[in-house]
């Protein structure tokens, strides 16, 4: 059997032994639950939380008591919409979206608007499909993607909320980090967002984990609710709940998942090879007629289409080769609407690709598509 040769770090990141071999030993040998117990080991899992919180806060310049723990972006997405609608009760209110966002950041507004709680606003994009900071609308809440699944590109995030505070100095920020958080830095201070998502498996986590900022979480309503998160039920039904984060995280947490993200992040920010293996194909498939590239050099992925050749047919092709890659609209049906396709082929890298990787990528799709 040939060789799988995984090029789909966008989708998922793969797992790296040290990760694994924290997670299985946590299960060994640590195993206990967070928040339930004064014994010695139930004592460790708080601390391995905590150790894991400071270092996902120091990771995007937070407050350790701004970062909660999720089940990835879209529960992450969803949970904030609740937030705020919840200070909206029974005002309409304006949600600038666009055409870059994926599904998880704006089919929850978008669920919204259909049944006339707000009202949705496109921000436009220029003519390289960046978000155009000269035209952004009055909005009470404006959702941005750092950086698109398909286009590959960060927007200047501080630049963009800094427009849109100058239409509305109130206006709620929300960002979409899952794509950027693998190729640039975060820092929510110099951004200044309200709110930020982002999955730990795309920086080689595990799945099933995620991370939500918040910039001011103690004038942020509660959106869930269940043990872990109460201090006091008094007899007259009300409650008092816990302080952040663990106001926002009823529940027993994904502990296992949060063992491994410390080393995640650790190994993720050590390694800088993505862009010279993605320029590197990006030159070779240049060079194949048929391949129509979407994507600048300079991108942190690469997506492409093929003339005559249905995106779908040429996936299938290359994955009985024994390439792993995305085809399809990548959850990000408005981007390729603009771009006027219905989907796309898609290359992204990570810490196990190499050089033969890429070569004998480019030689399976040059053998594909007939060039």
């Amino acid at each position: 059997m040939n060789k799988i040769i995984y090029l789909d770090a966008a989708a998922s990141a793969l797992k790296s032994r040290a990760v694994i071999d924290t997670e299985m030993d946590f299960l060994r040998e640590h195993y206990a639950n967070a928040g339930r117990g004064v014994c010695a080991r139930a004592t460790a899992v708080d601390g391995m939380v905590n150790h894991t919180r400071h270092r996902v806060a120091d990771f995007i310049g937070a407050n350790a008591t701004q970062i909660v723990f999720t089940s990835g972006t879209t529960d992450g997405m969803n949970r904030i919409v609740q937030m705020i609608r919840s200070m909206y009760p029974q005002s309409h209110f304006v949600v600038a979206v666009s055409d870059l966002d994926h599904h998880s950041a704006r089919m929850p507004w978008q669920n919204l608007a259909n049944r006339g709680e707000c009202d949705l606003v496109l921000c436009p994009l220029n003519a390289a499909f960046d978000i155009d900071v000269d035209q952004i609308p009055v909005a009470d809440v404006m959702v941005i993607t750092a950086m698109s699944n398909v286009l590959g590109v960060p927007q200047d995030v501080a630049s963009i909320i800094r427009h849109a505070r100058r239409k509305n100095p109130h206006v709620i920020t929300i960002i979409d980090a899952a794509q950027y958080v693998a190729h640039a830095k975060i820092d929510v201070h110099e951004w200044g967002c309200d709110f930020l998502c982002f999955s730990g498996h795309k920086i080689g986590a595990d799945t099933g984990l995620g991370v939500m900022y918040i910039r001011d979480p103690d004038a942020t309503a509660a959106d869930k609710f269940g043990g872990g998160m109460v201090n006091k039920i008094l007899d007259n039904g009300e409650f008092i709940l816990n302080p952040s984060p663990e106001k926002f995280e009823a529940g027993t947490m994904p502990l296992t998942q949060i063992s491994g993200l410390g080393v995640a992040i650790d190994e993720w920010t050590a390694w800088d090879g993505a862009s010279e293996l993605i320029s590197y194909m990006y030159d070779a498939l240049v060079k194949i007629p048929r391949i129509n590239l979407l994507t600048g050099r300079g991108a942190a992925l690469i997506s492409f289409t093929v003339d005559g050749m249905h995106i779908l047919d040429f996936g299938m092709r290359v994955g009985a080769r024994g390439i792993c890659m995305r085809v399809g609209n990548m959850c990000a049906t408005w981007i390729h609407r603009a771009l006027g396709i219905a989907g796309s082929a898609r290359l992204s890298v990570g810490p196990w690709n190499t050089r033969a990787d890429a070569d004998r990528a480019i030689e399976i799709i040059r053998d594909v598509v007939g060039q």
